[in-house]
């Protein structure tokens, strides 16, 4: 079986500012990291807790926030820690019961820390541009859907 582009974990650019978009939402909003997400190629959606839906201006300063650390260039570097020094860095409740002993965390920078597999850009500058192209909220859960323009080199 060939895996292309469009797999979960194969577009490193989309997986990295789904990384930053989660900590922006953290930081502005206090709310959990993201609690259902859909990332391909094309397009993504993350879902978040949210008591209210966000205004037109903080949907533009979340935009904003999550280029400003993509611009900021920032490098995106992976290291293995115990689940026991990991606990001190991320959030582990939504690590499945059996995970192992040591866990990878990938960092953006200072911005974000996170328990991933995933595959990601090297650095910030990598990703392009990202634009929120549509979001909802209903029953508490604010869906943002977003894109990213290739980076111009």
């Amino acid at each position: 079986m060939e895996l292309n582009a469009h797999n979960k974990q194969e577009y490193p650019p989309m997986h990295t500012a789904e990384h930053i978009l989660n900590q922006t939402m953290v930081r502005m909003f206090g709310c959990p990291r993201s609690k259902n997400t859909h990332i391909e190629r094309k397009k993504s959606k993350c879902d978040y807790l949210l008591n209210e839906c966000p205004s037109d201006e903080q949907v533009a300063a979340i935009e904003a926030q999550v280029n400003a650390i993509i611009a900021a260039a920032l490098p995106v570097t992976i290291s293995y820690v115990s689940k026991e020094e990991a606990a001190d860095i991320v959030d582990l409740s939504k690590l499945p019961e059996d995970v192992s002993d040591t866990l990878r965390i990938v960092r953006v920078g200072e911005y974000d820390a996170c328990a991933c597999i995933g595959a990601h850009v090297e650095n910030s500058k990598e990703i392009g541009q990202f634009r929120i192209i549509s979001h909802s909220f209903d029953n508490g859960v604010w869906r943002v859907r977003f894109k990213l323009n290739e980076p111009s080199c």
